[in-house]
C-alpha cells in the first residue's frame, strides 16, 4: 500500500480538548469496571455458583480471550470506517452483553456472558486510544494518557467499592446492571461530544483495489519489525500484570486474613492514590519521555509485585499500604506505555495496529490470568499455595519489557519517519 499519511485533524482549544479526554475517560470507566469487578467479586462467585479457583480464572480470561479475537477480526476493518460511529455502535453492544452478565443464571451462561461483554468491552479500548493519537499532539499525549488511566483511578475508587456494595447487599448479578445503566448514560454524552473522524479514510489517490483488500491494513501492520516489537513489548507488560491482578481479592481473604467486608477499603485507598499519580505519571512522560518514564515505574513495580504476592497475616493497615503502593505503580506502568504505542505507527494504520494491539493485551491477559489460575491452589483448609511463584514470574516479565522498550522507534508527529524511542 502506498505510504500516504492521514492529514491531521484540526488542533482543538483547550476546553474542547479536555471535554473529549473526560468523555472517552467515561468509556474507559465502564468497560474497565466491568473488567475489574469480576476480581472482588470471586470470593463472593466461587461460593455462590460453587466453583474452584480455576474455573473462576476462567471466567476472567473468557472476556479476555474474545476480546483478542474480536481485535483481530476488528483490525481488518476499523480504519476503513469513521471512528466516532464505530465506537459507539460497539459501546451498545458491550452494554446488552454487560446486561446479558447481570441475567445470567448458573456458571455456564455466566462464562458465555462474560465472553460476549469481552468480544465488545476488550475493542473499546484500543478503539479510545485510536482516537487519543489521531486528536492529540504526540507533546501532550502523555498527559492525555494519565486523563484515561484516572478512569481507572475512578473505577477502582467509587465504581469497584460501589459494585461490591450491591452485591453485599443484593446479589452479585445487582453490579452488572448498575454498569449497563452507566453505559446507557455515558452513550449519550459521547453521541454529543465526540468528533467525526474520516481523516484516516482512503483518499482518492489510493487505488480501488487497494481499497476494496480488508487485510491490506492488517498485512502492512503486521510486517512492519517495528509494530512487532511494539506489539511483544505490549504483551509482555500485561502479562506482567494480570498473573497476578485478578487473585488479589482471593489471596487476600485467604491467607493474609483481610475480611470480604474489608476489601473495598484497599481498592478505595489504591484508586485513590493513582487519581493523581496516574496523571502526575503522564506530566512526568511528557516532560522526560516516554521510555524513560516508563522504565522507572516498572523497576519500582517489582517491589510491590513481590511484596503483594508473598504477604503473610497482617494488619488491615499494612495490607491498606502494600495494595496501594501496589496500584500505584503496576497499573501505572501503562500510563507511558500507551503513549508510546500510540506513537509507534503510522497515522495511517493507527487504528488497525491499535487494535491488533488490543487484541495482543486480551491475549495476554488472558493467559497470564489462566496461567496464574494453574499456578496456584486452594487448600481444603481454605489457604492459597503458589501465588508466590506467580509474582515471581510476573516480575521476570517485567525484567524483560524494561529491557525491550528501548527496541521500539517512535513517530513524534504526524510524519512518516520514526526517532528513536525517548
Amino acid at each position: 500500500m502506498p505510504n500516504f499519511p492521514a492529514p491531521p485533524a484540526t488542533p482543538l482549544d483547550p476546553l474542547r480538548e479536555r471535554v473529549l479526554l473526560l468523555t472517552l475517560a467515561g468509556i474507559q470507566f465502564v468497560h474497565i469496571l466491568d473488567f475489574m469487578v469480576m476480581m472482588p467479586l470471586g470470593p463472593i462467585l466461587m461460593n455462590e455458583l460453587d466453583i474452584d479457583a480455576h474455573a473462576f480464572a476462567l471466567l476472567v480470561s473468557a472476556y479476555t480471550f474474545t476480546a483478542a479475537f474480536a481485535g483481530v477480526l476488528t483490525a481488518v476493518f476499523v480504519d476503513r470506517f469513521e471512528r466516532k460511529r464505530l465506537l459507539l455502535i460497539t459501546f451498545v453492544l458491550f452494554a446488552v452483553a454487560t446486561l446479558a452478565c447481570g441475567l445470567s443464571t448458573d456458571y455456564a451462561s455466566l462464562l458465555i456472558a462474560r465472553g460476549a461483554a469481552g468480544a465488545f468491552g476488550g475493542v473499546l479500548g484500543s478503539m479510545v486510544q485510536t482516537m487519543v493519537g489521531d486528536l492529540i499532539p504526540f507533546e501532550r499525549r502523555g498527559r492525555a494518557s494519565g486523563t484515561l488511566m484516572s478512569a481507572f483511578s475512578v473505577a477502582i475508587v467509587a465504581g469497584v467499592p460501589l459494585s461490591l456494595l450491591f452485591a453485599n447487599h443484593f446479589g452479585w448479578r445487582f453490579p452488572f446492571f448498575f454498569i449497563a445503566a452507566l453505559t446507557a448514560g455515558i452513550f449519550f454524552l459521547g453521541l454529543r461530544q465526540l468528533p467525526t473522524l474520516r481523516g484516516h479514510l482512503p483518499s482518492a489517490v489510493t487505488s480501488p483495489a487497494e481499497r476494496a483488500h480488508p487485510l491490506a491494513a492488517m498485512g502492512a501492520v503486521l510486517r512492519d519489525t517495528n509494530h512487532q516489537r511494539a506489539l511483544l513489548f505490549v504483551a509482555l507488560l500485561m502479562f506482567s500484570g494480570f498473573t497476578v491482578i485478578p487473585f488479589i481479592t482471593i489471596y487476600a481473604t485467604a491467607n493474609v486474613g483481610i475480611r470480604q467486608e474489608d476489601i473495598p477499603y484497599m481498592y478505595l485507598a489504591g484508586g485513590c492514590a493513582t487519581f493523581f499519580t496516574a496523571r502526575w505519571i503522564g506530566r512526568l512522560a511528557d516532560a522526560y519521555g516516554k521510555v524513560r518514564i516508563y522504565r522507572l515505574v516498572a523497576l519500582c513495580s517489582l517491589l510491590p509485585l513481590f511484596v503483594q504476592t508473598h504477604l503473610p497475616v497482617v494488619p488491615l493497615w499494612l495490607m491498606l499500604i502494600c495494595s496501594t503502593v501496589f496500584f500505584i505503580l503496576v497499573p501505572g506502568r501503562m500510563v507511558p506505555a500507551m503513549a508510546i504505542m500510540t506513537a509507534a505507527v503510522q497515522p495511517r494504520l493507527r487504528g488497525t495496529f491499535l487494535s491488533l494491539s488490543g487484541a495482543v493485551q486480551s491475549l495476554a491477559s488472558g493467559l497470564a490470568s489462566y496461567l496464574g489460575g494453574a499456578m496456584i491452589v486452594q487448600e481444603a483448609g481454605g489457604q492459597v499455595v503458589g501465588y508466590g511463584n506467580v509474582g515471581l514470574v510476573a516480575m521476570g516479565a517485567t525484567l524483560l519489557a524494561i529491557a525491550f522498550v528501548g527496541q521500539i522507534r517512535l513517530y513524534t508527529a504526524q510524519t512518516s519517519h520514526p526517532s528513536p524511542g525517548i
